[in-house]
């Protein structure tokens, strides 16, 4: 049956069935929209596929042969089924609905993804986002996911990369106790001599080596210490309870530095880079779900403006 139904064989059958259905070719084809020439050309094509005679032609009749009967009871229901299953997918074709799969640095869950959820899930109840937090740069399209939310420099340069947010700065800092008993690093490359707290990207080996520019250049500094973990949040906890130098993302510990609890350092050498991107596969035909989920998290203002039209109108209903 597989041969059957490759490349224009799905016509064929269906046009079969049409005319079992109708025993007219004029009929059949009217309700096809093809014009009764082509239908017949379908049919005989068909014919010639299955190697037997199904249809016995008279210029005022049209018969199932014993062949054509046994095979249309058989294949009538699948076809019906088929065409049944293929106008359901073509009427959600425009409607956002289904599994969305989405890869999430853990950092820009709470800035990008969690406030534009309540109105998201309200505006498109029939999808479903499946989302994993994970710090880890995995191959997006190997795991099954549909889209990611990561910083630009791990992005793969065969993705759609949309800018969700400014660039981003990591800085050195720690409490004030910690420099009052080690001192103050002056230079990136005194960092060695200090107790760092480090951060290991899930799936790596070896701790994140510290990144810093001079002069337009960037260079690395591989730092030592007593504590190496692979959440980010744990990095931040263990700096404020003075347990050595940390080195997050600035926005992750502005409120800590604007209340004296950090101190920042090395911020000469501190530059900007690339933030959050949402990522997904070049495709030229776009899911509505993915298509939705674009747009909210690109203009979230908007998606919070159509949901509350949306229940104004709900509330109008029920007045």
């Amino acid at each position: 049956m597989d041969s059957l139904l490759s490349g224009s064989d799905y016509n064929q059958l269906r046009a079969f069935v049409a005319v079992g259905e109708l025993l007219s070719f004029s009929r059949a084809a009217e309700a096809l929209g093809v014009s009764p020439s082509a239908l017949s050309q379908l049919v005989r094509g068909f014919e010639e596929r299955v190697g037997v005679r199904l249809l016995q032609r008279t210029t005022r009749s049209v018969a199932l042969t014993e062949a054509g009967e046994m095979l249309f009871r058989r294949v009538r229901p699948a076809v019906s089924e088929l065409g049944d299953a293929i106008g359901q997918v073509r009427r959600t074709r425009n409607r956002p609905a289904g599994t969305l799969r989405v890869h999430v640095f853990r950092s820009a869950a709470e800035s990008f993804l969690e406030p534009m959820l309540p109105a998201f899930m309200a505006t498109y109840p029939e999808v479903v986002l499946d989302i994993t937090l994970d710090d880890a740069v995995v191959d997006m399209v190997a795991n099954g996911y549909d889209a990611a939310i990561r910083i630009g420099e791990v992005i793969e340069r065969d993705m759609v990369a949309v800018p969700l947010g400014p660039e981003l700065r990591m800085v050195a800092v720690a409490t004030p106790a910690y420099i009052a008993a080690h001192g103050m690093p002056q230079h990136p490359r005194d960092l060695v001599r200090h107790r760092c707290i480090r951060w290991r990207w899930p799936g790596h080996v070896t701790p994140y080596a510290w990144e810093f520019c001079e002069n337009g250049t960037w260079f690395e500094v591989a730092v030592d210490g007593p504590l190496i973990v692979s959440d980010k949040d744990m990095d931040i906890r263990a700096t404020l309870l003075g347990l050595g130098i940390g080195f997050p993302a600035e926005h992750a510990v502005a409120e800590h530095i604007a209340a004296g609890r950090l101190v920042p350092m090395l911020q000469a050498w501190s530059a900007p880079f690339p933030g959050f991107f949402l990522c997904y596969p070049q495709q030229r035909q776009m899911a509505p779900a993915l298509r939705a989920f674009i747009d909210a998290l690109r203009n979230p203002a908007a998606l919070h403006m159509k949901q509350s039209a949306e229940d104004a109108a709900v509330d109008q209903r029920f007045r």
